[in-house]
């Protein structure tokens, strides 16, 4: 404890020093208030209209700066969580580890927090110092000390549209650079998930981070262990979908943090091929993100974990497995070893199975069994994972192409390619797979058909 104490001191002592809160108007900051969310601006009116002061805070305010669609809104204010919740129709109070109000408008939920103190060494901490309880609340100064990083550490008053700024955090945005509040390794101790989020708002940003901020990651990337499984499988998912997912997951094996979240990913890109499969998953998954589509969780492991399950399938039916037999016993080999360092959620996880199974049916199948893939709730994905083996050079990607316009066509045109399915077969004249020639750009998509037994 007594070491704990010297560095919560050291961190005080060279932490930015203090000169009072900026205070920056729009033709600084420029934000544009039309992109801020009404229902966070509502609360804000709200609490000021009841003699409190509020904020729109952290996430939202760094990326509406730097020209970012913030997913989510958070207002922080001095009320307490018995102060605000009687003020809104739709609000409770939720948390353990930290209190506060989600404010419910429909679909969206604005999550308000009080302002809260540093650690001053009386929470509730595990062994190795990760802060396990604290409701200590504070002053707004004392509430940006507090927040992980200085470009974390905004305030935006939609009232006035000013921004509140206590270290400089605009400055560090302006240079795409994340810099911690306080000294980096007691902050990383007090939350080990911080040296995840450094990793990903550097990446997020095309930045840096701070040589200071970075350097205790790798002594201490080893205590991810002790987060909670669902907070690290929360932050994974944040980091493959930040738009810059392979930057991401080349930081985390740089310092060491992958080890804690994904640690087959030394295994797979060891494998022929391994590395540029995983980056062509997530160059598909960051162009989505950027196009603002959704991203299926499961895909992105499917996708993650493929080619040790390949290699496995392909091992056990050169023994002699039947083709789907031999992917069932891979796919549980690979999630088995997976999920003992992070539990992948059960949902999840049959949605990766039944991607993984999906691309056996699609080598060998018969015309009634095509209706039947087209009912299963997870065709669409394995038709798009099987277009991702394509490009990867895995399987043929005339054949991959005929699942895709199958997927595409509407029922009249899903039966005209069936159709001419079975003229194949039957012109075939055996039940032996057949190779079909490649079709011509000027020919219908319901001509061809893929190879089928």
């Amino acid at each position: 404890m007594l070491t704990d104490t010297i560095k919560n001191f050291v961190g005080r002592l060279f932490a930015p020093i203090s000169r009072g809160p900026e205070r920056l108007g729009p033709e600084r900051h420029g934000i544009d208030r039309r992109a801020v969310s009404r229902h966070a601006i509502k609360v804000c009116e709200v609490l000021n209209q009841h003699g409190f002061s509020a904020y729109i805070v952290g996430g939202a305010v760094r990326d509406l700066i730097a020209g970012l669609q913030p997913k989510d809104f958070d207002v922080a204010t001095n009320a307490t969580p018995d102060q605000i919740r009687p003020l809104f129709r739709r609000a409770r109070i939720i948390g353990r580890r930290f209190q506060l109000v989600h404010v419910v408008f429909g679909q969206e939920i604005i999550e308000t927090s009080t302002f809260r103190a540093p650690a001053n060494g009386e929470e509730d901490t595990d062994d190795h110092g990760r802060i396990l309880r604290d409701n200590l609340f504070g002053t707004h100064e004392e509430d940006a000390a507090r927040r992980d990083f200085t470009l974390n550490a905004l305030y935006y008053d939609p009232l006035k549209e000013e921004v509140i700024d206590f270290h400089r955090g605009v400055t560090d945005l302006k240079k795409r650079t994340v810099r911690m509040i306080g000294d980096p390794a007691t902050r990383y101790r007090e939350d080990p998930v911080r040296m995840l989020r450094a990793l990903r708002f550097a990446a997020k940003l095309d930045g840096t981070v701070a040589p200071a901020t970075l350097a205790p990651i790798k002594e201490l990337a080893p205590l991810v262990s002790n987060v909670p499984s669902s907070r690290l499988f929360d932050e994974l998912l944040k980091l493959l979908t930040c738009g810059r997912a392979m930057e991401c997951l080349r930081q985390l094996r740089e310092v060491g943090l992958h080890k804690g979240l994904i640690p087959l990913i030394d295994a797979i890109f060891e494998l022929e091929g391994g590395e540029e499969f995983v980056e062509l998953a997530l160059a598909r998954t960051d162009a989505r993100i950027r196009a603002g589509k959704t991203v299926s969780p499961s895909f992105l492991f499917a996708a993650l974990l493929w080619k040790l399950v390949y290699q496995r399938w392909q091992e056990l039916m050169q023994q002699g497995e039947h083709p789907i037999q031999a992917l069932v016993i891979a796919s549980d080999d690979v999630l088995d070893r997976q999920t003992r360092s992070l539990p992948i959620q059960r949902r999840f996880q049959a949605d990766v199975r039944e991607i993984w199974f999906m691309q056996a049916r699609f080598d060998r199948v018969t015309p009634k069994g095509i209706w039947r893939m087209l009912e299963h709730p997870r065709f669409r994905a394995a038709v798009d994972f099987l277009q991702l083996r394509a490009e990867a050079k895995e399987v043929d990607s005339v054949d991959a192409q005929w699942w895709m316009d199958l997927a595409n066509a509407d029922h009249a045109k899903r039966t005209d390619m069936i159709e001419a399915l079975q003229q194949q077969r039957r012109s075939s004249g055996s039940g032996q797979r057949s190779r079909r020639r490649r079709r011509s750009r000027s020919k219908s998509a319901g001509t061809p058909a893929p190879n089928a037994a």
